[in-house]
C-alpha cells in the first residue's frame, strides 16, 4: 500500500525523551501501513540510537533508521530525500503527539490543499514547574496568529509538530545544510511562503521538553543559542528582526499581550508572570545575537554552518 505521511525525527542526544517521543508515534490511531518513520540520529554521545531501536524492535511500521553528523539542517533534508510519503510529520525527540494527532492533521491537509504547512497546538495544561508553565504558555500564545495575514508573513511554526507538503518543500529547494542548529524551519517557510502556499495550524496537541521541570539557567541557555545562530541566518534573511521588539520594555509588553490572550482561555492568574519571564528570555537572546555579532569574522556567512 502506498505511504501517505512519513514521520520524520531528527535527534541527538535525547536518551531521557526518545522512548516517550517513538512510542507515541507507534500509539498514532492512523493507518501504520499507510505510514513510514524515518529516524535521523546525529552521532549522540548517550542511548538515544539504541533505545530507539529497542522501542521500534516489535513495531510493523516501515522504519529507517540513519546516522549523521552534519547539523540539523542537513539531517531534516536527509528525511526528506528519503521520503516517500506524500506529507511529512516532523516530531522532536522530546515530544509527545496525541493519538490522533498524524490523523488530524493529515486529514486537514487533505481538505486545504493551498496549505504547505500546518502545525499542531500546545496544550495548555500545568507543567512540571512554574517556569515550564510559563513557557508552554508562551510559545503557544507565539502560534496564536493568522498565518495569511501581512504581517505574519515573518512569523515561523518550526518544525516541531508540524506536516509538510513534501511537494511544498523540494519545490523550496529543501532546508539549508549550513543551517546546523536553529532557523533552518525559518528558512524553508519563507521559501514555501514564497511560492504561494499557506501556512496554518490545526487542533491536535502535542507536549514537548516544557512538560518537564525547567530551570533559569537551561532557559537561558536555549535562548541565547537561538539568538547566537539567529544572527548567521541573518545574513541571508536581512531586516527579519525588529531589535527594538527585543529589548526590556517591548519585550515586557509582549509578555502582557499574550498574557491578557492566555488568561481569557485559561483563567489562570499566574500567566500574569509572563512579562517577566519574556524580559528574561529576550534578553538572553539578545545576548547571544550580540555575541555572534562580536565574534563574527569575514567570511562571516560560512559561519553558518557551525
Amino acid at each position: 500500500m502506498k505511504t501517505e505521511v512519513t514521520i520524520g525525527v531528527c535527534v541527538r542526544n535525547n536518551a531521557s525523551t526518545i522512548r516517550e517521543a517513538i512510542e507515541s508515534i507507534i500509539g498514532q490511531d492512523f493507518p501504520h501501513e499507510l505510514v513510514e518513520l524515518i529516524v535521523v540520529v546525529g552521532h549522540s554521545e548517550d542511548k538515544t540510537l539504541s533505545i530507539v531501536k529497542k522501542v521500534l524492535e516489535n513495531s510493523v511500521i516501515r522504519r529507517k533508521v540513519i546516522n549523521e553528523n552534519k547539523g540539523l539542517g542537513y539531517a531534516r533534508q536527509t528525511a526528506v530525500d528519503n521520503a516517500e510519503g506524500r506529507y511529512i510529520v516532523w516530531v522532536d525527540g522530546d515530544m509527545i503527539i496525541s493519538q490522533d494527532y498524524v490523523k488530524k492533521l493529515f486529514e486537514f491537509m487533505e481538505k486545504h490543499p493551498e496549505v504547505g504547512i500546518a502545525k499542531g497546538k500546545q496544550a495548555l495544561e500545568p507543567r512540571g514547574n512554574l517556569l515550564a508553565t510559563l513557557e508552554a504558555h508562551s510559545r503557544a500564545a507565539g502560534k496564536m496568529v493568522d498565518y495569511n495575514s501581512e504581517k505574519a508573513f515573518t512569523k515561523a511554526l518550526g518544525t516541531s509538530g508540524c506536516i509538510y507538503r513534501v511537494e511544498a518543500i523540494r519545490q523550496a529547494g529543501g532546508f539549508d545544510g549550513n543551517l546546523r542548529r536553529y532557523c533552518e524551519d525559518w528558512d524553508v517557510e519563507i521559501k514555501v511562503r514564497t511560492n504561494g502556499w499557506s501556512l496554518s495550524t490545526v487542533d491536535a496537541l502535542f507536549l514537548d521538553y516544557e512538560r518537564y521541570r525547567l530551570t533559569w539557567k537551561s532557559l537561558w541557555r536555549r535562548y541565547w543559542l537561538r539568538g547566537y545562530y539567529t544572527h548567521f541566518f541573518l545574513h541571508k534573511k536581512k531586516g527579519l528582526i525588529k531589535h527594538y521588539r527585543m529589548f526590556p520594555p517591548a519585550a515586557f509588553l509582549s509578555g502582557l499581550r499574550d498574557a491578557s490572550k492566555l488568561f481569557k482561555l485559561t483563567g489562570r492568574k499566574v500567566i500574569f508572570l509572563l512579562p517577566f519571564q519574556y524580559v528574561f528570555k529576550f534578553t538572553a537572546w539578545y545576548s547571544g545575537f550580540l555575541r555572534s555579532h562580536w565574534t563574527c569574522y569575514e567570511p562571516c556567512p560560512s559561519r553558518s554552518g557551525m
